[in-house]
């Protein structure tokens, strides 16, 4: 029986002895993972440093940017009033000139009957003057006939 035990103890020994060399293997294999882990970190460290930088420079434009934005609204805003102004101007001209238009079609309407009868008279006269000139003439041709006969005499 004393054999038995220490057979039991010596092959709890092997066990123990298997198991601590597997576990040494399985913790051997995880501290080089784990440096792995630490030098692939630290990479991503630098890499996020500069991301950061990057990130921080771009912020910066960014806003830069917003605040050049801003104030070109703004500008571009008393442009789109000053073009408003000139677009309500631009049709208070349009109804004051429909009113003068409107004022001159209103004359021209009362007056037609006067201009008609002007014309008349401007045809009457001009027609009179006409007669007046043929007159004239025929009594200058009348004139120049006579004289040379008196003379001839």
């Amino acid at each position: 029986m004393q054999i038995i035990l220490y057979l039991s103890v010596a092959l709890i020994a092997i066990a123990f002895l298997v198991l601590v060399i597997y576990l040494s293997k399985t913790l051997k294999s995880l501290q080089e993972t784990l440096a792995g882990v630490s030098g692939t970190l630290k990479g991503l460290e630098k890499q996020l440093d500069g991301v950061m930088g990057e990130t921080h420079l771009l912020l910066q434009k960014t806003n830069a940017l917003a605040e050049d934005i801003q104030q070109k609204s703004k500008d571009l805003n008393s442009v789109v009033t000053a073009v408003k102004d000139v677009g309500t101007t631009i049709a208070g001209f349009n109804g004051t000139l429909k009113s003068i238009t409107t004022s001159v079609d209103q004359t021209v309407e009362d007056s037609k009957e006067k201009v008609a009868q002007i014309i008349q008279w401007s045809n009457i006269l001009l027609e009179l003057k006409d007669k007046w000139q043929a007159r004239k003439q025929a009594n200058n041709e009348v004139n120049s006939e006579v004289k040379p006969r008196i003379r001839a005499h």
